[in-house]
């Protein structure tokens, strides 16, 4: 299926993409950085990484953390980073909307999954 995969560039060093808001959407769920990262087939460190990323890219934080022990850790989006999830579908969501016609004619432009599972294993 031809579909639509959006990445947001938010300056010269920093974008906001799938992955990033994956994890987010993971973190809300689960309230936890290692929990998303672990779902996502990622290291804590590189979840987290990408988390204090994201909470240094814009005027707010959109993770906060709360520190383990014996109370228990874990991990929340603010009311801010469950904004920046809401923008980053809604403009996911218009484009694939607006661009419907586009992607259908790039399907049908596509061979035959049996075609293409063929092909690939065809001797060269």
């Amino acid at each position: 299926m031809v579909g639509v995969s959006l990445k947001l560039r938010l300056s010269d060093e920093r974008a906001l993409g799938p992955g990033k808001i994956r994890l987010l959407e993971l973190i809300a769920e689960t309230g936890s950085i290692s929990s998303a990262g672990r779902a996502m087939k990622m290291s804590y460190r590189r979840a987290w990484s990408l988390v204090d990323e994201l909470n240094h890219t814009f005027r707010k934080p959109v993770v906060l953390c709360r520190p383990g022990g014996a109370a228990g850790g874990g991990a929340a989006l603010t009311e801010f980073g469950s904004e920046v999830v809401q923008h980053y579908r809604a403009i996911e969501g218009r484009i694939a909307t607006s661009s419907r016609a586009h992607l259908a004619a790039l399907e049908r432009a596509l061979p035959a999954k049996a075609n293409r599972r063929s092909r690939e294993v065809a001797p060269s």
